[in-house]
């Protein structure tokens, strides 16, 4: 694996969650995700960054806070999705468990 902070960090977040993580190939969404009933709830981007599906409250406090930015696929922005940079790893933990909790009540398990 490569040095770069943000596979370290998400290796953590995905530890911390009990999950065995390892950087996917594809460049496909997703292909770097954590789910939790079929849905995802964190991510690395290409750039990098953490990708995390949090409640409306939660991410206006974080873009409030320049902690965090908007989340854009092709120019769209996407409702609910925020990105933060690799600056904290503690930090990366905390959010994504937030994360898969808001999921986690959202959305029922998907058979398989």
């Amino acid at each position: 694996m490569t040095r770069d902070p943000a596979f370290a960090f998400f290796a953590a977040v995905a530890a911390s969650q009990n999950v065995e993580w390892t950087p996917a190939d594809s460049p496909k969404f997703g292909a770097d995700a954590l789910r939790v009933n079929g849905k995802i709830y964190a991510a690395l981007t290409r750039s990098r960054r953490l990708l995390l599906k949090l409640p409306p409250t939660r991410v206006a406090e974080l873009l409030e806070s320049k902690r965090a930015e908007r989340m854009q696929s092709g120019g769209r922005v996407m409702k609910g999705w925020i990105t933060l940079p690799p600056d904290d790893k503690s930090e990366w933990i905390a959010l994504s468990e937030e994360a898969r909790v808001f999921v986690a009540a959202a959305s029922t398990p998907t058979r398989r």
